[in-house]
């Protein structure tokens, strides 16, 4: 079989399949998902983590300059993410992107966002710039962004027997990866209506003192729709 008929094959065996679909009460790993049309719905918060600016980085730095700032800022995210019961499903270059579940999905989502703007702010930008010289005499700001949506998603396993993995198709994991892109002055976190409605007062106001740690409502285009989004430029201790 010449490579055309393969791949017309495999392709028709997806489009002409109808999906094995099941209800999914924990995020899924690789291994819980068929690769035949298996599917797992869950309803769901997407966190992505994105560092700013990393084309400039790879552009005006060695190249062991550059991969030690990306790896310091996946590496503390990452940390985070699991401290605060995310679930890691997938990287994309100097972003991540976490999936938390459960009663208080919402709220978990939102602290993780504001501790990996204090991880960002305390411990890996003046780590970064002691030990990397050319990253201070240079003037490259480490930033980066958190963009979060909740709602329902279809994870699906794509690609072929031994080269494969996890993809969350929904509004929700589209939005906060587009959200995590927005570059605005001192703000470092962008959530949705639907998340700021439905996380605790913990998550919205500083304590003691009740303060707003969120400004908004505003309205935002976001892949081409207007949607109500908060932002902030808190953090939250780790």
């Amino acid at each position: 079989m010449g490579l055309a008929e393969d791949v017309e094959k495999a392709v028709t065996s997806v489009v002409c399949a109808g999906w094995n679909t099941r209800k999914g009460t924990v995020v899924p790993a690789t291994e819980n998902v068929n690769l035949s049309n298996g599917a797992v719905e869950i309803d769901a918060v997407y966190l992505y983590a994105d560092l700013a600016d990393s084309t400039g980085l790879a552009r005006d730095f060695e190249r062991t300059t550059a991969a030690k700032v990306i790896r310091a800022y996946l590496d503390a995210t990452c940390k985070v993410i699991r401290a605060r019961g995310g679930e890691i499903r997938s990287f994309d270059g100097d972003r991540v992107m976490a999936i938390f579940m459960g009663g208080t999905k919402k709220t978990d989502a939102v602290k993780c966002a504001l501790q990996i703007n204090h991880a960002v702010q305390k411990i890996v930008r003046p780590k970064v710039e002691a030990n990397l010289s050319s990253i201070k005499t240079k003037g490259f700001e480490i930033k980066h962004c958190v963009g979060i949506d909740s709602g329902t998603a279809m994870v699906v396993r794509g690609g072929v027997r031994g080269h494969n993995d996890l993809v969350s198709i929904g509004r929700a994991p589209n939005v906060a990866a587009k959200l995590s892109d927005v570059r605005n002055g001192k703000y470092r976190t962008y959530i949705t209506k639907a998340v700021f409605d439905g996380m605790l007062d913990s998550a919205k106001f500083n304590s003691p003192d009740k303060r707003p740690m969120w400004e908004g409502p505003y309205t935002r285009e976001v892949g081409g729709e207007k949607l109500t989004v908060y932002k902030s430029a808190w953090t939250w201790k780790l």
